[in-house]
This record gives structure tokens, sequence and C-alpha cells, in this order.
């Protein structure tokens, strides 16, 4: 009977850790790693309905976010809709991607919204033919530790509602948060 009990608790747990696996590594809802080193962050929008992009109020002014609340970032690096950000880049400025068409909620004009398509195969959302991201080190709604950094080759801004980077108002990166690696390579975070 020991034998027959320990089975199946041993399928029981084998069942259990499927499910963990599974919910885990959908990345519809949060942040997950991809392939390559890609980590992607959703708007909370899931599914074929599309990632939301969003407006907050700070000290910025008014600026994008995704659907929870965090700030999207451009990179001064990307040019004409094309993704520079690569490898360890992303590790670190994720992309805002999406399954469907991008959404905008009050205030974001629609009309500005689109994706480019990554070097993965994912969608990226862009604003103004920008592609956006989001930075790791903000941990709140609002955070804009990003704004000004010099990461990967050029500098990162928050996106302004007319698509435009907001380069006057952030406080300079620690020396912790620059890195004097080229787009989409190496560089030190201390």
């Amino acid at each position: 009977m020991s034998t027959l009990r320990t089975l199946a608790l041993s399928g029981l747990a084998a069942g259990s850790l499927l499910v963990v696996a599974a919910c885990g590594s959908s990345g519809a809802n949060g942040a997950g790693s991809g392939s390559g080193g890609n980590t992607t962050v959703s708007s909370g929008g899931g599914g074929s309905q599309g990632a939301v992009v969003s407006a907050k109020s700070g000290p910025l002014g008014t600026y994008l976010t995704n659907n929870s609340g965090q700030t999207l970032y451009l990179f001064a690096s990307d040019k004409g809709g094309k993704v520079t950000c690569t490898g360890s880049c992303l590790t670190y400025w994720p992309p805002l991607t999406t399954t469907g068409a991008p959404r905008a909620s009050a205030g974001v004009k629609s009309s500005l919204l689109g994706t480019a398509k990554m070097a993965n195969g994912k969608m990226i959302v862009t604003y103004a033919g920008h592609p956006l991201y989001l930075y790791v080190g903000d941990k709140a709604p609002g955070d804009t530790n990003g704004e000004g950094s010099n990461n990967f080759g050029a500098k990162w801004w928050a996106v302004s509602m007319t698509g435009k980077a907001i380069t006057g108002s952030g406080s300079a990166p620690s020396s912790s948060q620059t890195t004097s690696g080229g787009s989409g390579g190496g560089g030190s975070w201390g």
C-alpha cells in the first residue's frame, strides 16, 4: 500500500509542476523571459486584444505608460521604427510587446500607435514610430528612474503624448545606471 501511496503522491506532484510551469510560461499578463534573453512585459491587455498604452501626469509632464502605469521609454538609437536594443539590452529595457493591435486609452492618440517586428519574431508596440520599452529599475507605477539614462550606446527618454522624447525634466542617472556598451551589447551595471 505504501508503494501505491508514493506513486499517487508522485503523480500529484508532477501534475502540480506542469500546471505551475504552464502558468509561469504564458507571459500574457506579466514579465517573462523570451528566447535569447529577451524579456517581455505585457501591458496587461493580454490575448489578441493587444497591449494598452495609457498616459500619466507627473514631474516629467504627461507621458506614456503601459496599462499598469509603468513608464514607457524610447531609445534614441532606434531610427525609423528599427529595434536596435537587442541581447542583454532587452534584459534592462524590456520591450512592450503585443499579440494584437495595440490600443490607446484616454488621451493617447491611437493614430500614433503601431508595431514593429523584433528579431525574435515578437511584435513591439511603437508610438509615432518609436519602439516602446519599460525599464527594470522602475519598481512602482509612475517611477521614471530610466529617464535620461545613457545605456547601450544611446539615451533613454520617457515619451510625450505627441510621441517626442521628454528630455528637459529628467534627473541624471547614477553611475551605476550608465554603461559604455554599444547598442545591443554589453556594458556593465554596477
